[in-house]
């Protein structure tokens, strides 16, 4: 997570600005569905310079979300406010936070927005109360709230496991995403329901991933449940390869499909060809790393809407 600015004004106490950035699943594979209702996984996710933007103040009668979005629910069915009230419970610390939130990743596509925002939410408010949490607690923090919540916290790509929680960071080139939406949503519970476990479970897991082949292992159990219920991304993960793409799929639960690409060029190229007949939501960004630590990235991105 990327501290943009830090707030402070006379008649409210100090604040943070951070960005929130999006991901892809660029190896996601489903091992089998726990006791718990979770599926162990083993997943590469690599952040992304398309982000959303949270403010968060001190000040205020108890929790409160502002945010751009108008379908976003601003009480505690946002995953937001979920994470500022754990916070609260979890210091055993009266609460008063005034939240802000600038929506540029789409919801429920894949992307990881949601789940970007509550790791912000937790990374500013541990911040500005001189971090009562340590590190090992903040992230089992974050694994309560969502299995892609941990992730977020740390800054550059990782191997996760198990639901999410176990990661291992890694590095991958500074390769440039191509990321097309129909406009749609979809829930992932419904996805991973209607996953033939079966099949999914029958092939082993990578282990190794070849940061210069991408081609070789990028890969996603989801994508044939995704692709059912949204045929018509099939054409686009075709056009993305005919356009010069690396490696291609479906991100997550979907329905976004990336395309990555070796450099910013051949990118926009390629975004600008798309863009002549595909009517839905559309950017190229960059895979940020650990490296990528001042946020001058936030100018490497390019959206269609």
């Amino acid at each position: 997570m990327f501290v943009k600015e830090r707030l402070k004004g006379a008649a409210v106490e100090p604040g943070l600005r951070l960005l929130c950035p999006a991901k892809v699943n660029l190896y996601l594979k489903v091992l089998g569905r726990r006791p718990d209702g979770y599926h162990e996984l083993v997943t590469v996710m690599q952040p992304l310079s398309l982000a959303d933007e949270l403010s968060l103040i001190l000040d205020g009668p108890g929790i409160t979300l502002e945010c751009d979005h108008p379908q976003l629910p601003r009480d505690e069915t946002n995953l937001v406010v979920k994470a500022a009230q754990s916070f609260a419970r979890q210091t055993g610390r009266p609460l008063r936070a005034r939240i802000s939130l600038r929506k540029r990743i789409p919801v429920a596509a894949g992307l990881g927005g949601g789940s970007s925002d509550a790791a912000a939410t937790l990374l500013a408010l541990n911040a500005l109360a001189r971090e009562p949490l340590e590190p090992d607690r903040l992230h089992h923090l974050a694994a309560s709230l969502g299995a892609d919540v941990p992730f977020f916290l740390m800054g550059g790509p990782a191997v996760a496991r198990g639901i999410g929680e176990r990661l291992e960071p890694m590095t991958l080139p500074p390769y440039w995403y191509l990321l097309l939406n129909p406009g749609a949503s979809l829930s992932t519970r419904w996805v991973y329901e209607n996953l033939d476990l079966n099949r999914s479970a029958a092939v082993a897991p990578k282990e190794v991933w070849d940061p210069d082949h991408p081609e070789g292992w990028v890969h996603n159990d989801l994508q044939a449940v995704t692709l059912k219920r949204f045929p018509e991304l099939g054409g686009l993960l075709a056009r993305l390869e005919h356009l010069g793409a690396r490696a291609q799929a479906v991100s997550g639960s979907g329905p976004t499909v990336f395309g990555l690409f070796p450099n910013r060029q051949t990118a926009q190229e390629a975004g600008r060809e798309l863009s002549q007949t595909f009517s839905g939501w559309l950017a190229l960004c960059r895979g940020l790393s650990l490296k990528d630590q001042d946020t001058t990235w936030e100018s490497h991105t390019w959206t269609i809407c």
